[in-house]
């Protein structure tokens, strides 16, 4: 069963644009990696299957019409998206002879890239999001909705995905390294408390009975 939240790579060199995309695309629901340069981005795309690939044309090592080259010859099925400060026909063209499959001008307004996003997603043939429910909780992860017992649980980000992924285990152990990759990616620290605090604070908000069990030196599962 495929995650229900689209898996993006982010490939942009200007740190304040990518942080920004970084935050927008996450708080829209999206699970999101990024890379600073084309070597770097090729390198991502070729170890993880993404949905979309936010692709900058101007990039350094490697250029964003050489990445998008690259990925079309490899046979990469991501859908890219790439973002440029030219506006030109000929510009628009290029890219799209490239391989790109869709192209925004900077600057653009956020809820557009947003809209691309999901239109390139519904073309690719994406399944409907899932909807999980298991012992009374129900977990809507592209809306963002949780509730237990009918009652509506005020669930941050993160805390719905980590439940995501535990329920999407089917009653199996998940590690915390599992975790750690699924939930916080690249921003994850092996040596940090971050599954612990968040899985302490995800039991309290779904109250009592407990419904996450800790398996000794395995990990956690519901």
């Amino acid at each position: 069963m495929e995650d229900a939240a689209m898996r993006i790579l982010v490939i942009e060199d200007e740190e304040p644009m990518l942080r920004n995309l970084e935050r927008g695309l996450s708080r829209a629901g999206f699970r999101v990696d990024s890379a600073t340069d084309g070597q770097t981005g090729l390198d991502k795309a070729s170890m993880t299957a993404y949905d979309v690939i936010v692709l900058d044309r101007d990039l350094p090592r490697v250029h964003g019409d050489e990445v998008c080259r690259r990925l079309n010859l490899a046979g990469n099925e991501a859908r890219v998206i790439m973002l440029t400060a030219a506006a030109s026909l000929d510009d628009l063209t290029e890219g799209l002879n490239l391989g790109a499959d869709d192209y925004l001008t900077k600057p653009f307004r956020f809820p557009e890239l947003t809209a691309r996003i999901n239109a390139l997603a519904r073309r690719s043939g994406r399944p409907s999001p899932v909807v999980f429910e298991r012992d009374g909780l129900t977990l809507d992860p592209s809306r963002g909705l949780a509730a237990r017992d009918g009652e509506d649980l005020d669930l941050t980000h993160r805390e719905i995905m980590v439940l995501e992924v535990l329920l999407r285990a089917e009653g199996g152990v998940v590690s915390a390294d599992r975790l750690l990759e699924e939930v916080w990616g690249q921003d994850a620290d092996p040596f940090g408390s971050s599954v612990r605090v968040t899985m302490s604070r995800l039991r309290r908000r779904l109250g009592d009975p407990p419904i996450i069990e800790t398996v000794v030196g395995r990990g956690y599962r519901i």
